[in-house]
């Protein structure tokens, strides 16, 4: 059984690592579509999101198979409960990449207007905190899980920033308010992954420390 339940965990640690890989992609993409007018890029995102839903339900489906199998308990319990909710906020997080790429779609096909929206702050924080909770589940590291927690404010402010900003120029740029309102949904979906790179981090806290520290404030 030792050698059994050895190759299920590493089939399983090999798959929810391919997923994450896979949808970092698709998120660094969705902005660079943004940022290039790229619009064949943002259509590949969307063929890429089957993949995505795919390789979900495969990880879901071989953590059921391995609680029912095995029944672990201890940290291979949390190890299992901590893979299935964190399968599910990379499957979320895959979902804001397409959102992302259906306004880079749109914005593009568009006239390009000058709007000087400075959406690096919130890229760049995004980006690294989703790099940083999924390299605190590779390395199963609750110190790198706890600095996630404690960039998502960062991310926050950026984007109330953004946010006043594309409000200033909706009241002066009544002609362009379309694309201005998806900058801002761009935001909230970008802000979105923010919360679901939190969430990951907080289930490998769970998955090493064995405690629950959501809704608790940041150490």
């Amino acid at each position: 059984m030792t050698y059994h339940w050895q190759r299920e965990m590493e089939n399983l640690k090999k798959q929810i690592f391919q997923l994450s890989d896979l949808v970092k992609q698709n998120l660094e993409d969705a902005v660079c579509a943004i940022e290039k007018r790229d619009v064949e890029l943002a259509r590949r995102i969307h063929d890429s999101d089957d993949l995505v839903d795919q390789r979900e339900l495969e990880i879901e489906e071989n953590c059921l198979k391995i609680l029912a199998l095995y029944q672990p308990v201890a940290i291979d319990l949390r190890f299992i409960v901590a893979v299935l909710k964190i399968n599910s906020d990379l499957e979320r997080i895959g979902d804001e990449a397409v959102n992302i790429a259906s306004r880079a779609i749109y914005i593009n096909s568009q006239l390009p207007v000058q709007l000087n929206i400075d959406f690096s702050g919130i890229t760049a924080g995004v980006k690294r905190m989703l790099t940083q909770s999924l390299d605190a589940l590779v390395n199963l590291d609750a110190k790198a899980a706890y600095e996630v927690r404690r960039s998502d404010d960062d991310v926050d402010g950026e984007v109330h920033r953004v946010f006043l900003d594309i409000k200033d120029k909706i009241r002066r740029n009544a002609g362009n308010v379309d694309v201005l309102i998806d900058y801002a949904r761009i935001c909230r979906y970008l802000e979105r992954v923010a919360d679901h790179a939190t969430n990951i981090a907080e289930d490998v806290i769970y998955m090493v420390e064995g405690e629950i520290v959501r809704h608790k404030p940041e150490k």
